[in-house]
C-alpha cells in the first residue's frame, strides 16, 4: 500500500514545521532530545506559546479551544512536534481530565477548568491506583463520605506521577459501599494543597522522582467539584481512558528515537568507533518496521476520518508501536556500550565518563520499558485481538 499526503496536508505539515522552527526554544528542544526532561516553567511557557496559536488541544472540540483538525492532521502535528523535540504537554490535563470535563462537566466546570488547563494555569495529576488497587481500579478503597455540601475524603493513592508539581488532582473515590464495586465510585476534582492532603515521593532506582504516594486525611471537597453523577464515576473513568484510543501507535515517538539512533551512530563513527555491519542492518530493519507502522496508522486514521467504524486495529498499533520503541532503545543501548553509563563523576570535578549526547540513553531505555504497560498492557492488547479479530 502507498499513502501520500495530499497537497493540503503537505501545506499543513510545512506550516507546523515552520512554526516549530520559529517558536520552539532551542535549549528546550536540546533537553528533550537528550532525554533530560524540562522544568515546569519551561513546559508552562511552551504550552502558552501553543495556546496563543490555538494549537494546545488538537483533540478538544472547537468550542472549547480545540483545532477542528482531522485525525490525520493531528498525526502530522504530533510527528512534527516530536521530530523537532518539542516537549509533550501535560497528558493529565489535555488528554485525560480535560476531555472528561468537556463530556461530563457542567457549564460552570467548563468555565472554571478548561481555560486554565489550556494556558497551563492549572496542572492536574491522576489519583487512580492504590496500594491494593493497581490495575483493578474497581477495588479502590479511598472513601468519600458526604457531610453537608462536602465530601470528606480518607485514603491514599500511589504511583501518582507529577503530584509534586500539580495544583489539583482528579480522583476516584468510593461513595457507596453497598453496591457492586463499579457502581459505588465517584469522580472528584480537588485542590491538592487542601488541608489533609500530603504528598510523599517515590523514587526510581536511578534516583529520579517519577511517582508519589498521596495521602488524604479528612479532606473536605465540595460536592460541586464532583464530575458526573454520584456513584457513576466509573463511567467517567472508562471514557477518560478510551478517549485517545486511535492515537496509540507511538509513530511520532518512534520517529524521534530513530533520529536519535542515527545521530548516535554518526557520533560513534566520528569518535573512531567502528560499528559492525549488523548495526546498520538492524537500523534499516527498524526503519522498515516504522514505515509499515506509520502507513497502517495513517490508513486507519483516514478510515476513521471518513466515518468508518474502527475495531481492534488500535490494539495492533499500540502493541507494535510500543514494542518498536523498546527495540530501538535496545539497539541504541548496545551501540553506545559503556557510554550509556551515568555521569557518576559529574560532582567530583572530573570529566564525565560519557559525552552529553549519551548521558540519558540508559534512563530513556528503562523509562520506555513501561510503554508496553501504559495505555493498556501488551497482554490486554493480545486478548482484544484474540477476541475481536481471531474470534477466540
Amino acid at each position: 500500500m502507498r499513502f501520500d499526503l495530499t497537497p493540503e496536508q503537505r501545506a499543513f505539515k510545512y506550516e507546523v514545521e515552520t512554526f516549530l522552527r520559529d517558536h520552539l526554544p532551542a535549549n528546550v528542544a536540546a533537553k528533550v532530545k537528550r532525554g533530560a526532561g524540562v522544568s515546569k516553567d519551561e513546559l508552562t511557557a511552551w504550552t502558552r506559546t501553543l495556546n496563543a496559536k490555538g494549537w494546545a488541544a488538537p483533540a478538544w472540540p472547537i468550542e472549547h479551544g480545540g483545532t477542528g483538525w482531522s485525525l490525520v492532521q493531528r498525526h502530522i502535528f504530533d510527528v512534527a512536534c516530536r521530530a523537532a523535540h518539542a516537549p509533550a504537554l501535560s497528558g493529565f490535563g489535555f488528554n485525560m481530565v480535560g476531555p472528561a470535563i468537556i463530556k461530563f462537566g457542567t457549564a460552570e466546570q467548563h468555565a472554571q477548568f478548561l481555560p486554565k488547563i489550556l494556558n497551563a494555569d492549572l496542572w492536574f495529576c491522576q489519583g487512580y491506583s492504590e496500594p491494593q488497587a493497581g490495575s483493578d481500579l474497581a477495588s479502590v478503597r479511598t472513601r468519600a463520605d458526604k457531610n453537608g455540601d462536602d465530601y470528606v475524603v480518607n485514603g491514599s493513592k500511589i504511583w501518582t506521577s507529577g503530584a509534586e508539581m500539580a495544583d489539583w488532582i482528579f480522583c476516584l473515590v468510593r461513595t457507596n459501599h453497598d453496591v457492586q464495586q463499579q457502581k459505588g465510585i465517584s469522580f472528584l476534582l480537588f485542590d491538592i494543597t487542601s488541608p489533609g492532603v500530603s504528598v510523599k515521593p517515590l523514587y526510581a532506582f536511578n534516583g529520579k522522582r517519577l511517582w508519589n504516594q498521596v495521602f488524604f486525611e479528612d479532606v473536605r471537597v465540595p460536592v460541586a467539584q464532583r464530575l458526573g453523577d454520584e456513584d457513576r464515576g466509573w463511567t467517567v473513568a472508562k471514557s477518560l481512558l478510551g478517549d485517545e484510543r486511535l492515537m496509540v501507535s507511538r509513530v511520532s515517538e518512534n520517529k524521534r528515537v530513530l533520529g536519535v539512533l542515527k545521530e548516535a551512530l554518526q557520533e560513534q563513527i566520528r569518535r573512531g568507533i567502528e560499528m559492525p555491519e549488523s548495526v546498520h542492518s538492524e537500523i534499516c530493519a527498524l526503519e522498515i518496521r516504522l514505515q509499515a507502522l506509520e502507513m497502517t496508522s495513517l490508513r486507519i486514521l483516514t478510515q476513521a476520518d471518513s466515518g468508518s467504524q474502527i475495531g481492534a486495529e488500535p490494539s495492533m498499533l499500540k502493541l507494535k508501536g510500543s514494542e518498536l520503541v523498546q527495540a530501538q532503545d535496545e539497539l541504541l543501548f548496545r551501540m553506545v556500550d559503556y557510554l550509556a553509563l551515568p555521569q557518576d563523576s559529574a560532582n567530583t570535578g572530573e570529566e564525565p565518563v560519557n559525552p552529553a549526547w549519551a548521558e540519558y540513553i540508559a534512563s530513556g531505555r528503562y523509562h520506555h520499558r513501561g510503554y508496553t504497560i501504559a495505555g493498556g498492557s501488551s497482554e490486554v492488547q493480545h486478548n482484544i485481538i484474540a477476541k475481536q479479530v481471531l474470534g477466540l
